[in-house]
């Protein structure tokens, strides 16, 4: 019992160190609308995951902008946010390598809610 406490958590950690097209084929974890533009969000992003991330990449993606989100302790993609403009902002996607594991960081998905509107 006790080897199973130690290997699950870090099974779950190196396994399955998907791409970003793997993750963004994914279901999405969220699907919002923000009255920001994509760079204006993509900004607001990087600002409040600089602490707990490393450094995110930006692209330009369709109408708008692709933020890729590094793995805590590693550089391979966690998440994929795609960011489209609309005429009144931007509409938001968050796909999740690990959305199906409840006790994953939460960092992305709250700095991607302070950010819609904040």
């Amino acid at each position: 019992m006790k080897w199973g406490v130690l290997v699950l958590p870090l099974a779950l950690l190196v396994s399955g160190c998907a791409n970003v097209a793997e993750i963004s084929e994914t279901l999405p974890t969220m699907n919002v609308i923000s009255g920001k533009k994509p760079h204006e969000y993509a900004q607001c992003l990087v600002e409040k995951l600089a602490d707990s991330r490393g450094a995110l990449q930006l692209e330009s993606h369709k109408d708008g902008m692709r933020v890729i989100v590094p793995a805590k302790f590693s550089s391979a993609p966690a998440a994929v946010f795609d960011i489209e403009e609309r005429s009144s902002g931007s509409s938001i996607k968050l796909h999740e390598r690990m959305s199906n594991v409840p006790i994953r960081p939460k960092d992305v998905q709250k700095a991607a809610n302070v950010c819609i509107s904040g």
